[in-house]
């Protein structure tokens, strides 16, 4: 019984739900590191050990997504993202273990060694790749690789949007918060007054915040940009919200109505740099910081400019006396020598560039 449905028993009967990882996921006091910051109490939660062979935030979104699709029968599952997408890899890595193909429509992107690992590891779990130059041009394949799995399996394929998220898929973060609970209670962490973390599409960041003001929890929210707020603006996240609250009132009316407004979102914006995937020089001395100190690993996309928004605001002294909790988001396991091995050849041409052309010159340094 996972904690949600612990707390709100109604909805376990009307939420599809399959467990794909390993929860609770670790949280644990960075002692070394909260010395040489200045921070007293300085703490991480493990989400990259959620599930092998490949962990991290996307999990808890597909507990709840994928569960939907095969309460609809579906048996194809269509996402999409930029070319190293981790939420396209994980769907590719969850869906093959439930029989159901997995289709990944692609946008191309700045290059790094991430991104080469995830589509050889993409590969390697039979997800079908596709990449296309603009939104645009994507949405109109999505259409089209839709129809063309109802015509050859003669079911609608099961569609989940980039990052995982939907009123669906933050159900997945709405219940972590209910975790978090449970390890203050058990005395593993002190109630946090920060929860730092990187926000893409915002789903993590507007499940956590419903949970934890449902539960009464003071901790503040505090998503760190890594992409261009045309992506993912204020107004779309009060609106993830606002649908996810209407689904968990539709299905227990005995859970709490709660609203949050594009004032209480406390979104980070200067920690971005020239925009998604591209690595910033804060963000890498965090990486390096974290993983020198506590051998903890961070990436250049997304939790490396997150962490730096710790250390920058350590600087500043505004967190000596806090309790600071940054949520990790990223894979913490080492890919399989199988994906390490796949000759880039076999994905479709249009892959190529990334294993033929160079990193981005602060790509050297992770």
């Amino acid at each position: 019984m996972i904690p949600l449905f612990e707390r709100f028993p109604g909805l376990k009967e009307k939420l599809p739900y399959i467990g794909l990882g390993t929860f609770p996921t670790p949280v644990h006091r960075l002692e070394k590191l909260g010395k040489i910051l200045g921070i007293h109490r300085l703490y991480i939660k493990q989400d990259g050990f959620s599930a092998q062979p490949f962990g991290g935030n996307k999990i808890r979104k597909l507990e709840f997504l994928l569960g939907e699709a095969l309460s609809q029968k579906a048996k194809s599952i269509i996402t999409s993202g930029f070319a190293g997408s981790n939420h396209s890899l994980a769907t590719a890595v969850c869906a093959r273990g439930l029989d159901l193909k997995s289709i990944s429509l692609l946008m191309p992107q700045s290059n790094a060694y991430y991104v080469r690992r995830n589509l050889a590891m993409s590969f390697l779990y039979n997800a079908e790749l596709h990449c296309y130059p603009t939104k645009k041009r994507l949405n109109y394949a999505a259409d089209f690789h839709r129809w063309k799995q109802r015509w050859l399996c003669g079911k609608v394929p099961y569609m989940i949007p980039p990052g995982g998220t939907s009123p669906v898929g933050v159900l997945g973060f709405v219940n972590a918060a209910f975790e978090l609970k449970q390890q203050v209670d058990r005395g593993e962490i002190p109630e946090p007054d920060f929860l730092y973390l990187a926000m893409g599409t915002a789903g993590t960041a507007a499940g956590l915040m419903i949970g934890l003001k449902v539960l009464g929890l003071k901790t503040r929210v505090i998503p760190i940009r890594i992409i261009d707020p045309l992506f993912m603006p204020p107004s779309a996240m009060v609106d993830i919200v606002s649908g996810t609250v209407e689904l968990l009132r539709s299905k227990d009316g005995s859970f709490p109505f709660v609203q949050i407004t594009e004032g209480e979102l406390g979104i980070r914006d200067e920690f971005v740099g020239d925009g998604y995937a591209r690595f910033t020089d804060k963000g890498m001395d965090a990486v390096r910081l974290i993983r020198k100190t506590e051998d903890v690993r961070l990436d250049g996309t997304y939790t490396g400019k997150a962490f730096s928004a710790i250390v920058e605001d350590a600087r500043q002294r505004k967190l000596a006396d806090r309790v600071v909790l940054f949520w990790n988001t990223l894979n913490a396991h080492d890919f399989p020598d199988a994906a390490q091995c796949v000759d880039y050849h076999r994905l479709p041409r249009v892959f190529r560039r990334f294993f033929e052309e160079d990193v981005q010159s602060l790509d050297m340094a992770e």
